[in-house]
């Protein structure tokens, strides 16, 4: 077990994220309906059954786990797999960490600071993993950081069609702090200033909060 994902693992409690309840509690609540109805009649089975197991499984999608904050100027807004590591024209650099629907789908701020904008673009719902996925719809982040601005870009996917920002501009912020959430599988890229490379490889799995992004 890799260091960051040991961090993870000591995490004291879990909670469910913010969020959530749209899709849930609908879900929870036809399932133990369809339960009821089994005991005058089995054939609720049918649809008590699905329910049931999807239910379990939002509760695992939604999970949000507390953790023991890593160290490092910059650290994973994400959990996931660093998908690519590109230098932009303006001297900047996007590390871009791909969500599956296994994981931790909150994300939390890489820099304290102050968000200094949060803007909803709308787009399109391409897989997260489609180099065209730029365009899909996203939530774009400036925090005003000890670092210069620093640009997060929350994009949703195929299957994760909501993002729901947790705070908005103004709003002081800590390293580590829940900013918000992208349901089910997705994208997070945050850009790096110029000067500070990544510490992180491609391929290389991510902790929100806990794995480090800057190189020291």
């Amino acid at each position: 077990m890799s260091d960051d994902l040991a961090k993870s693992s000591r995490a004291s409690s879990a909670r469910l994220a913010r969020g959530v309840s749209p899709w849930l509690l609908p879900t929870a609540a036809a399932a133990a309906a369809t339960a009821l109805l089994t005991r005058r009649d089995r054939r609720w089975a049918l649809a008590a059954v699905p329910l049931s197991a999807l239910t379990g499984g939002m509760l695992w999608f939604f999970r949000d786990p507390d953790r023991t904050p890593g160290v490092g100027r910059v650290l994973s807004p994400a959990d996931g797999v660093v998908q690519s590591i590109d230098p932009w024209p303006d001297g900047r650099t996007r590390v871009a960490i791909f969500m599956s629907p296994l994981n931790v789908h909150v994300n939390r701020a890489p820099l304290a600071g102050n968000v200094a904008s949060v803007q909803h673009v709308a787009g399109g719902f391409l897989p997260a993993f489609n180099k065209d996925s730029d365009q899909n719809e996203r939530v774009v982040w400036h925090f005003d950081t000890a670092l210069g601005d620093i640009e997060m870009v929350q994009i949703a996917g195929a299957v994760a069609r909501r993002i729901v920002p947790y705070l908005s501009a103004g709003a002081k912020v800590t390293q580590t702090e829940r900013i918000g959430l992208i349901r089910l599988g997705s994208r997070v890229d945050l850009y790096l200033p110029e000067g500070i490379s990544p510490a992180v490889s491609v391929g290389e799995k991510t902790v929100a909060g806990v794995t480090r992004i800057d190189r020291g």
